[in-house]
């Protein structure tokens, strides 16, 4: 089994934290299904958000999912001009026998034009 990175981000309407876990939730599930994964299959996350999130950490999601025995972490997004804003990504390292080339990268929403090259 190989250790492969899967990327992803979404983009939130507000900084409010009932729609930070639904968002980051949808996101994660998305990442999950599209790779045929089990969260057994993850090794660990990294998430990051843009300055202008302050409600919650984008790793409470996970949680909420039943995500428990994974490590997770958090960290805050560069503060570039010009950058969408409300947007959380993650960096999940997980084991796949998927080759590189077909690991599904999931950008959601208005995220997708962040990575149009990867985007799935």
């Amino acid at each position: 089994m190989a250790v492969r990175a899967v990327r992803g981000a979404v983009q939130l309407e507000r900084d409010e934290a009932g729609h930070m876990a639904e968002r980051v939730g949808a996101l994660l599930t998305a990442v999950l299904e599209r790779n045929g994964l089990h969260t057994d299959d993850l090794i660990s996350v990294w998430f990051t958000a843009t300055p202008d999130l302050h409600c919650d950490f984008p790793a409470a999601a996970a949680r909420k999912l039943g995500i428990a025995d994974v490590p997770l972490i958090c960290a805050q997004e560069l503060d570039v001009e010009g950058a969408m804003p409300r947007v959380v990504r993650l960096l999940a390292h997980i084991e796949s026998d998927r080759p590189r080339s077909d690991v599904a990268h999931v950008y959601l929403g208005a995220a997708a034009a962040l990575r149009k090259d990867i985007a799935q």
